[in-house]
């Protein structure tokens, strides 16, 4: 986070507010029991503001937020760096990472504490060569704060705010074109398309006190399209989207959250091609954080496995059918002896 904190209250009154398109109403989603655990730890001290992680290709990525190294990293399996990529366009303040559907990483140079950039920016990264492009980008109703890009199987982008008081807005290229589709070096205007507000929970954590739990600070769409997540200082929620369409998801709110308690800035998420969730957190001064992995989050939206039928024995009777001789054997059984008595009468 690059400034003070004291500057997200400065950009939350000075900002416009838009009428949304769609709201989710302030959601406090149940926990849900995931198993999690420490993935690795970062040795590296330009990872002391780690702000965005993505997975493409079965390999790790991440970037820190501020600072004068705004490289992308790749990471080994225990946090070491393996390799260090300079994105071809110099940033201004990175404060998100994502993996498109074609394999390039997109940075979200979206960051603006005291709400006065003319325009923020996407910037592809190619994980192999470190080629890549500009594309500015406009908001309809000023200038504001975010940290929090995501990047649905569709390419279209969605931005969401990071306001200290109120609902965040989410953002998308008006029209919703693509990464594809964006112009080169732009800018391209954004339309409001909802809001979110999340939070509060009890979960324990954050830089700033009670409000961590409400201030979105990252999100990430699964590996196949159908669950996003968006995090706060504290929590990831998570919202199913079964038709891939994100956007609505996040207007109909979130469905479970999995705590991350303890994460002294938590500000990177995203998700594993095995479904798992990955979380980390800038140092805030102190010791550098672990990458935490909590398992297995996407299968909480699959459908429980129909009952397969009860299988009859070889050369059984099945209950049925054994239950309806029984009851016309007992019936002709009674007519056998009403007949007698008829004819020894």
């Amino acid at each position: 986070m690059r400034g003070a904190l004291v500057a997200l209250a400065v950009a939350a009154v000075s900002a416009p507010v838009a009428t949304p398109v769609a709201t989710a109403q302030t959601t406090t989603a149940p926990a849900a029991e995931v198993d999690g655990g420490v993935l690795c730890t970062p040795t590296d001290p330009a990872l002391a503001e780690l702000s965005g992680l993505a997975v493409a290709g079965g390999r790790l990525f991440a970037v820190p937020d501020a600072g004068a190294d705004e490289a992308v990293f790749e990471l080994g399996d225990d946090c070491a760096v393996l390799r260090r990529i300079p994105p071809a366009v110099d940033p201004y303040d990175v404060e998100d990472l994502a993996a498109g559907p074609d394999g390039r990483l997109w940075l979200g140079d979206i960051g603006d504490n005291r709400a006065a950039r003319e325009t923020v920016a996407l910037i592809s990264v190619d994980p192999d060569t470190g080629a890549g492009s500009l594309h500015r980008l406009t908001y309809p109703d000023g200038p504001r704060d975010a940290e929090t890009l995501l990047l649905p199987r569709d390419g279209v982008p969605l931005i969401v705010s990071k306001p200290l008081f109120g609902s965040a807005g989410i953002y998308r290229p008006a029209g919703g074109r693509s990464v594809d589709e964006l112009p080169e070096p732009g800018p391209v205007p954004l339309e409001r398309i909802g809001t979110l507000t999340l939070g509060p929970t009890d979960t324990p954590g954050g830089p700033v006190g009670g409000a961590s739990s409400t201030l979105v600070t990252g999100g990430a769409v699964g590996p196949d399209g159908t669950v996003a997540a968006v995090r706060t200082y504290t929590d990831v929620h998570l919202f199913h989207a079964p038709d891939g369409d994100v956007a609505a998801a996040l207007a109909a709110g979130p469905s479970l959250r999995v705590p991350v308690p303890g994460e002294p800035q938590g500000e990177a998420v995203t998700f594993t091609a095995a479904g798992d969730l990955l979380t980390a957190s800038e140092s805030a001064g102190g010791a550098l954080p672990a990458v935490r992995v909590w398992r297995d989050v996407v299968t909480l939206f699959r459908p429980a496995p129909a009952p397969e039928p009860a299988q009859t024995p070889r050369g059984a009777m099945p209950a049925a059918i054994a239950a309806g001789i029984v009851v016309v054997a007992a019936a002709a059984g009674g007519l056998w002896r009403r007949s007698s008595r008829r004819r020894r009468g």
